[in-house]
């Protein structure tokens, strides 16, 4: 599932695009334009295409633990709490 990914925060600074991989109930593999530290907590958003019928893109705001390195600037993150928003179009 390959969504726009975005880190909004981390223990480094870091803030940076890019895009899903996969998601799960357990977490996130994405790509990053920057790299980020395995073991960094960070904070992340997930947009999802509009619903048909709304005006409005639903982000997914998550909260997690990067787990791992797959590639260069690919990563794998826990997803450990999260809420939805609605954005307005």
């Amino acid at each position: 599932m390959r969504l726009p990914f975005q880190i909004v925060g981390s223990a480094q600074g870091v803030k940076t695009t890019g895009e899903t991989k996969n998601v799960s109930s357990a977490g996130v593999s994405f790509t990053s334009k920057a790299p980020v530290a395995v073991g960094d907590p960070i904070e992340y958003v997930i947009t999802f295409p509009k619903p048909p019928g709304s005006r409005n893109e639903v982000r997914l705001r998550c909260v997690g633990k990067v787990l791992r390195e797959d590639d260069q600037l690919a990563f794998a993150a826990t997803l450990e709490r999260y809420e939805f928003q609605r954005q307005p179009a």
